[in-house]
C-alpha cells in the first residue's frame, strides 16, 4: 500500500472564516497567515500562487503590504487561463505604482493582452491601464489601444475610450492623436448607445478646459440632448452646454425650449436640478433679448426649486435647492423673496449646513419690505437658544436638589430647544447686522425697533472664548469680538441718523447699567460692546437721561477692563461725563456741590492714578493728562469759597469754561476708511525716527507691571457699587419649574416682540406707544391699560359734557334717510379719502470723504481700485469678507490632474515629428521656469538698487552721514599732507 500525503491549502474563503473565528487574536492569526502566503505564491503551482495572490489581495486592502510579491503578480498575470489572469490583474491594480519596477517588464505582456482575439481578455488590460499608467508606458501602449476603438464589442469601444482619457492626462498627446477617432464614433447616429454615452462623459470632462474647440459639435450635441432619452447622458450635456453659451450665445434661443420641456415634464430629480443649474450657468436668465421668456423661465425654476424645498424626506434636495436659490437671487431677488416662507422654514432645520444656505438665501433677498419678519425669525432663534442654554446652567447649579426633583428637571429641559453653537450664533448676529446695515440702512424702517434689537442681541451674544482673548482683536476682522461689532452698529446708529440718537445713547447707557450689575465685581469685563458704548454716552452725554449714575457705573467698570483699546476709550469717556455733569455754569456754587464734586474728582484721580504707568502708550497718556488737568481743579475748586446768604459765589471756571471746552467743537461724524488714503504724508514725519531712545527696556519692564484690581478695594466696592438684588422664594418646588414657551399671539404693529424681545424692554416700548398714542382719538388702548383707568381724549369729552353718571343707553338713535345720504354721499366720500401719509423719511448721513473722491460715490484706494459708496469703518460686510478668503487649492478627491489639457489644442494641424513632444515641452517649461526665476532675481535687484537711488536722491546733499564720512577721511589726507611737507 503506497500512501499519498495530501495537502490542503486555505482559500479565500477559508481565510476570512479563520479571521472571525480568532477574534482578540487577529494580529497572530494574520501573520501566519502572510507566512503561509509567502511559501505558497513561490509554488511552480499556478493555481496555488493565483489563491495565494487572492489571499494576499484581501490582507492588502486591510492594510497589509504586499509590494514584495509585484514578480509573482506579473506571473500570474502571464497565466493563460482566464481566471488566474483575471486575480493578476487585481493584484496589479492594487499593488503596482508609477514607481514599481516590474512595471517596465509587463509592457510587452499588455501589448499581447490588448492584440488577444478574446474579447475577456483584451478587457483586463483596459480596465487596468488607467491604474497603472505612466507617461512612458501610455507612449507604449497608444498604438496598440487606438484600434480598439473600431471593436466589435461596444463593450470594448466603451472602456477604450475612458482609458484614452485617463492616458491623456499623463500623455496629452494621446488625446490629440485619438480624437479624430473619438470624434468619428460621437458623430456615427448608429453608434452603440453606451459608447456615445461613454464619450460624453469624456467630452465633458475636456469641455471646461477648453469649450472652443467642441464648439463645432453643438449640434450633435444638441441632437442627443433632445433625442437621448439617457437621463445622466443630459445631465452630462447640459454641464457640457452650459460652458458653450458664453462662447456662443446663439445657443441660449435654441436650448431654452428643451431645457424648458425636461423642467416641466422629468420625474427624475437629479435632471431637475441639473436642468435649473444649467440655465442659471449658461446664462438664460440673464438673456437681454427676450424678456418675458426669461421670466417665465426663471418662474418656472423658482416654483420646481419651492417644491424641492418642501421636501422634507429629503434635506440632500433642500441643500442643492437653495445652492440654485442663492444663484438665482442675484438676478431675480424679487422671485426669491415670494418663496420667503419655505426658506425661512430651512432657518430652523436640523441640519447645520441647510441653515447656512438659507441664511445666505436671506441675506442676499431681503428688502425693506421683509426685513422685520426675517430678522425676528432669527431674533427667535437666538433668544430660544440663549433661554436654553440658561436653563442647562440653572440645571447644573441645581444638581444637589432631590433626586425625583432633579429627574424631573432633566426630562422637561430635553424637552427645551437645544442651545446652539457659539460659532453659529456668531455667524447669525454677524448676518443680522449686516442685512439692517446694508447700503446705509436703506432697508430699516423703524429705527427704534433696530436699537432694541441690538440691545437684545447685546445681551444673547456669547462670550469671546479663550483663544480670542489671547489673541490681538486687531489683527484680523476675524478676530473682533461679535459683541463689538453689535456696539460698533449701535455707535454707527447714535452717529449718523440724528433724529433717533436720544434712543440709541439711552439704550447705551441700559447696557452700561446693565453691565455694572450684573458682573461680579472681582471679574474682568470682556465683552467688546464697552468700547463703542463708551464713546457714545461720553460724546452724547447731554442726552444722558442719568449722567451721575453713567459715570459712576464707568468709573466701576474701568478698573475690570483688560482690552487696552477699550480701555483708552473708556478714560476718553470719563472727562466726557465729568465735564457734562459737573459743568453747570447756573448751578450755584453751594458747600454741598462743592463737597460733592471734591469728592468725585477724588474718586476719579484715585481709579486714574495707576493708569499713569500702563504699558500701553495710549492708555498712559491720557491717563496723565486727565489725572493732571483734575489735580488743577480740584485745587481750584478747594481754594473757591462756597456761596452764602450773603455773598454769590460763582463755580471755578476749569470746572463750568475750561473741561468743557475740551470735548466741545465741531461734530464728529463717520469717516470712510478710503479717506486716510487722500490725506497727504507731513513733510517733515519720519516713521523710522525711534520714539524713545530706551524703548526696548521700557517695553521689557511693561511685562513686570502689575495694576491693581477692583478686588484689591474693599472700600471702594462696599461705598460705589449697589449690591446685586436677590429673593427668597418660599413656595413648593414644583412652582419655579419652567413651563414650555407658549405662543403669544402678535400684534398688528409689530410681529410677535415678545417672542424674541425681553420683557423690560418689550414693556418700555408698550409704554413708550401708549405715551405716543395717549392724545390720538383712534387709538384703542389695550385692556391693562383700560383696566388702570386711562382713557382716550372721546371718553375725557363724554365725561366732562354729561358727568360721571352718563348712560349710555340713554342715547338717542337717529333715523338716518338713505336716499338723502345717497345724493350727497359721494362727494362726501371722496373729501374724507385723505391721501395716504408719506411714511417719514429720515436722515441717515453718509460717510465723509477728503480730497474730492465723489463724495458717496466711492472712495479711491492707491491701488486705484473704487470702494462701494457705503464703506463705513464698521461695514458688517467685513464680517462675511473674513470667512471668504483665500483658500488654499483642494486636490482632486481622484488626485488626477487635468491642468495639462488646458494648453492642448485638438484643432491644431500641426503634429510632431517623433513622439516624445511631451517630453520637451516639460523640458522646456522647466527651463522656462529656470529663467523665469533668474528675472525675477535680476528684477528685485535693480528695483532695491532703484530704492537706493531714491533714498539717496531725498536726502540734502550736505547730509549728515555722508559728509561726516567725508570729513573724517580728508582730516586723515591732510595730517599725513603735513607730515610729508614737515619731513
Amino acid at each position: 500500500v503506497v500512501l499519498t500525503w495530501c495537502r490542503f491549502e486555505k482559500s479565500l474563503y477559508d481565510l476570512i472564516r479563520g479571521l472571525r473565528n480568532h477574534k482578540g487574536n487577529e494580529k497572530e492569526y494574520i501573520q501566519n497567515c502572510l507566512k503561509e502566503c509567502r511559501s505558497e505564491i513561490r509554488s511552480p503551482d499556478m493555481d496555488l500562487k493565483a489563491t495565494a495572490l487572492l489571499k494576499l489581495i484581501y490582507l492588502e486592502m486591510n492594510g497589509h503590504d504586499m509590494s514584495w510579491a509585484s514578480f509573482h503578480v506579473l506571473e500570474v498575470m502571464s497565466s493563460q487561463k482566464y481566471h488566474q489572469k483575471r486575480v493578476g490583474y487585481l493584484g496589479a491594480v492594487q499593488s503596482f505604482r508609477p514607481d514599481t519596477d516590474v512595471l517596465m517588464m509587463a509592457t510587452n505582456l499588455l501589448k499581447k493582452d490588448l492584440a488577444s482575439s478574446h474579447p475577456t481578455t483584451i478587457t483586463l488590460p483596459i480596465v487596468a491601464l488607467p491604474h497603472l499608467v505612466t507617461p512612458s508606458l501610455a507612449l507604449s501602449l497608444l498604438g496598440d489601444l487606438l484600434p480598439r476603438l473600431t471593436h466589435s464589442h461596444a463593450s470594448i469601444k466603451k472602456k477604450t475610450v475612458v482609458t484614452l482619457y485617463r492616458l491623456a492626462l499623463v500623455y496629452p498627446e494621446a488625446l490629440r492623436a485619438a480624437w479624430p477617432k473619438i470624434k468619428e464614433r460621437l458623430m456615427d447616429k448608429d453608434e452603440d448607445p453606451s459608447v456615445t454615452a461613454a464619450i460624453v462623459n469624456v467630452v465633458c470632462e475636456l469641455g471646461w478646459r477648453r469649450p472652443q474647440d467642441f464648439l463645432p459639435l453643438a449640434p450633435r450635441l444638441f441632437e442627443l440632448l433632445v433625442d437621448g432619452g439617457n437621463n445622466w447622458m443630459a445631465i452630462k450635456l447640459i454641464k457640457l452646454f452650459a460652458t458653450l453659451t458664453p462662447l456662443e450665445p446663439r445657443l441660449v434661443r435654441k436650448l431654452l425650449p428643451p431645457l424648458t420641456n425636461l423642467v416641466k415634464t422629468t420625474p427624475a430629480m437629479s435632471l431637475l436640478y441639473e436642468c435649473i443649474n444649467g440655465i442659471i450657468q449658461g446664462g438664460i436668465l440673464g438673456d437681454g433679448e427676450d424678456f418675458s421668456a426669461r421670466e417665465e423661465v426663471a418662474s418656472l425654476c423658482v416654483s420646481k426649486l419651492r417644491g424641492m424645498v418642501s421636501i422634507n424626506s429629503d434635506p440632500n434636495l433642500k441643500y442643492v435647492a437653495l445652492l440654485a436659490f442663492n444663484r438665482i437671487v442675484t438676478t431675480h431677488p424679487m422671485l426669491v423673496a415670494e418663496q420667503e416662507d419655505v426658506i425661512l422654514e430651512c432657518i430652523d432645520s436640523e441640519d447645520i449646513s441647510i441653515r447656512i444656505k438659507a441664511l445666505d438665501l436671506v441675506q442676499g433677498m431681503v428688502s425693506s419690505d421683509n426685513l422685520l419678519s426675517i430678522v425676528s425669525r432669527l431674533m427667535r432663534q437666538l433668544k430660544a437658544s440663549s433661554s436654553a442654554l440658561a436653563q442647562q446652567q440653572d440645571g447644573q447649579e441645581d444638581l444637589d436638589d432631590s433626586s425625583e426633583d432633579g429627574s424631573g428637571r432633566r426630562a422637561k429641559s430635553q424637552e427645551q430647544t437645544a442651545p446652539l453653537p457659539d460659532d453659529y450664533t456668531i455667524d447669525v448676529i454677524g448676518r443680522i447686522l449686516g442685512m439692517c446695515s446694508q447700503n446705509n440702512y436703506a432697508n430699516v424702517i423703524d429705527f427704534d425697533w433696530y436699537i432694541d434689537v441690538l440691545t437684545q442681541l447685546v445681551r444673547i451674544a456669547p462670550p469671546p472664548s479663550p483663544r480670542d482673548l489671547d489673541s490681538d482683536s486687531s489683527s484680523s476682522p476675524k478676530s473682533v469680538d461679535i459683541s463689538e461689532r453689535i456696539g460698533n452698529e449701535l455707535r454707527n446708529v447714535a452717529v449718523k441718523v440724528k433724529a433717533v440718537r436720544p434712543a440709541a445713547v439711552r439704550a447705551a447707557e441700559l447696557i452700561i447699567s446693565r453691565l455694572s450689575t450684573d458682573t461680579v465685581s472681582s471679574r474682568p469685563v470682556v465683552t467688546g460692546a464697552l468700547k463703542p458704548l463708551a464713546f457714545v454716552v461720553g460724546e452724547y452725554a447731554f442726552q444722558l437721561s442719568s449722567p451721575d449714575d453713567t459715570l459712576r457705573n464707568m468709573l466701576g467698570l474701568v478698573p475690570r477692563v483688560d482690552y487696552p483699546e477699550v480701555l483708552a476709550t473708556c478714560l476718553q469717556s470719563i472727562p466726557k461725563l465729568f465735564a457734562h455733569v459737573a459743568g453747570d455754569d447756573r448751578a450755584l456754587w453751594t458747600p454741598e456741590r462743592k463737597s460733592s464734586l471734591s469728592l468725585l474728582m477724588a474718586r476719579v484721580i484715585h481709579i486714574l492714578e495707576p493708569f499713569a504707568q500702563h504699558p500701553y502708550l495710549e492708555v498712559q497718556e491720557r491717563a496723565v493728562e486727565f489725572i493732571e488737568l483734575l489735580r488743577l481743579t480740584a485745587e481750584a475748586a478747594s481754594g473757591q469759597a462756597p456761596s452764602t446768604d450773603e455773598i454769590q459765589q460763582d463755580a471755578p471756571l476749569l470746572l463750568t469754561q475750561a473741561i468743557p471746552s475740551l470735548f466741545t467743537g465741531w461734530e464728529l461724524n463717520s469717516v470712510a476708511p478710503g479717506a486716510q488714503y487722500n490725506v497727504p504724508i507731513p513733510s517733515g514725519l519720519d516713521l523710522d525716527e525711534p520714539i524713545h531712545p530706551n524703548l526696548g527696556s521700557l517695553l521689557s519692564q511693561a511685562d513686570s507691571l502689575m495694576l491693581p484690581t477692583q478686588g484689591d478695594d474693599e472700600f471702594e466696592v462696599y461705598y460705589n457699587q449697589r449690591p446685586a438684588p436677590t429673593s427668597i422664594y418660599s413656595g413648593p418646588a414644583i412652582e419655579r419649574l419652567v413651563d414650555a414657551p407658549e405662543e403669544v399671539g402678535s400684534s398688528y404693529q409689530q410681529a410677535g416682540e415678545e417672542s424674541y424681545l425681553d420683557a423690560d424692554i418689550v414693556a418700555r416700548r408698550k409704554a413708550e406707544r401708549r405715551e405716543r398714542n395717549k392724545d390720538d382719538p383712534f387709538y384703542i388702548p389695550d385692556m391693562s391699560s383700560s383696566r388702570t383707568g386711562t382713557s382716550t381724549p372721546i371718553h375725557n369729552i363724554l365725561q366732562k359734557e354729561n358727568g360721571p353718571d352718563l348712560d349710555i343707553d340713554a342715547i338717542p338713535i337717529m333715523s338716518l334717510d338713505l336716499e338723502k345720504l345717497s345724493v350727497s354721499g359721494p362727494s362726501r366720500h371722496q373729501q374724507s379719502q385723505h391721501p395716504r401719509q408719506a411714511r417719514q423719511k429720515i436722515v441717515i448721513e453718509a460717510d465723509e470723504t477728503l480730497g474730492g473722491s465723489g463724495g458717496n460715490s466711492g472712495v479711491s484706494t492707491p491701488g486705484g481700485a473704487a470702494r462701494p459708496g457705503y464703506d463705513s469703518e464698521n461695514n458688517s460686510d467685513s464680517f462675511n469678507l473674513s470667512k471668504t478668503a483665500k483658500k488654499p487649492k483642494q486636490k482632486s478627491l481622484l488626485q488626477f490632474n487635468s491642468s495639462v489639457l488646458g494648453g492642448l489644442s485638438l484643432t491644431d494641424e500641426q503634429r510632431p515629428d517623433d513622439g516624445f513632444a511631451h517630453e520637451r515641452q516639460q523640458k522646456e517649461e522647466a527651463e522656462m521656469a529656470l529663467a523665469m526665476k533668474e528675472v525675477q532675481r535680476l528684477r528685485l535687484e535693480m528695483q532695491r538698487a532703484n530704492e537706493r537711488i531714491q533714498v539717496a536722491q531725498g536726502v540734502p546733499s550736505e547730509g549728515v552721514a555722508v559728509v561726516k564720512k567725508k570729513k573724517k577721511k580728508t582730516k586723515t589726507v591732510v595730517k599725513a599732507d603735513e607730515g610729508e611737507e614737515g619731513a
